[in-house]
């Protein structure tokens, strides 16, 4: 399997409520890289590597945790890895 890359946007109420900590917490639990932080307009960008599957799951993990219901929408994307991602950060 090869490795890909995810990008996504969170619009809503995902600001000020524990979201990139949750993000950061819940990626312990797969095998992927990546950092997610704030944007100036409110939303939340989280981009991540690892396999299709694995990213796939770990998506449906923000969907699933108490952060689920913040979400008004999410915009993925999916690329090629670019292998530059070390660990899983909170990016100021």
């Amino acid at each position: 399997m090869s490795r890909v890359r995810v990008h996504v946007f969170y619009s809503g109420h995902v600001q000020g409520v524990g979201f990139r900590y949750t993000a950061k917490s819940l990626a312990r639990g797969f095998e992927v890289t990546g950092l997610v932080r704030n944007l100036l307009n409110g939303g939340v960008e989280l981009i991540a590597e690892g396999e299709r599957d694995e990213l796939s799951a770990f998506r449906q993990a923000v969907l699933d945790s108490g952060l689920g219901p913040l979400i008004r929408q999410e915009t993925v994307s999916w690329e090629t890895a670019a292998g530059d991602l070390r660990g899983f950060e909170i990016v100021p």
